[in-house]
């Protein structure tokens, strides 16, 4: 039986990202290393969601999905029982909001955020089920 899966993001400042996680949606860093020079990943976590972070080399750059092609921009998508609560907690705290809080044409219950560095998470449950 599968348990989870945890995305593997590149970013280009890994402490940026961990300091956005932390401060805006509440994740608390798990686990981090790197060698003598200093970090460059990180895996971090919030209930049971878990995200991992890597700076590879300066001309390597995040590349999310919706640069690619604007309907497939979901980088993650989120069950979260409660959205409506989460949503406001997350306006709360200033989290850049790509989509409002909404019942969907695809049957959920969601909202999305960009992350600072340009990934789409989507937060959401089903309508029915």
């Amino acid at each position: 039986m599968l348990g989870s899966v945890t995305p593997f993001f590149i970013v280009d400042d890994l402490a940026k990202t961990l300091e956005f996680y932390q401060s805006r949606l509440l994740f608390n860093v798990l686990s981090k290393g790197g060698d003598e020079s200093g970090d460059f990943w990180a895996m971090v976590g919030r209930d049971r969601v878990m995200l991992m972070f890597k700076s590879i080399t300066p001309d390597i750059h995040p590349q999310p999905n919706h640069s690619r092609h604007e309907w497939a921009r979901w980088d993650a998508y989120i069950f979260t029982t409660d959205p409506d609560s989460l949503y406001s907690e997350f306006r709360a705290k200033d989290v850049p909001i790509h989509r409002e809080l909404a019942n969907t044409n695809d049957g959920l219950r969601a909202f999305e955020i960009r992350d600072n560095n340009g990934y789409v998470l989507c937060f959401g449950r089903p309508l029915k089920g």
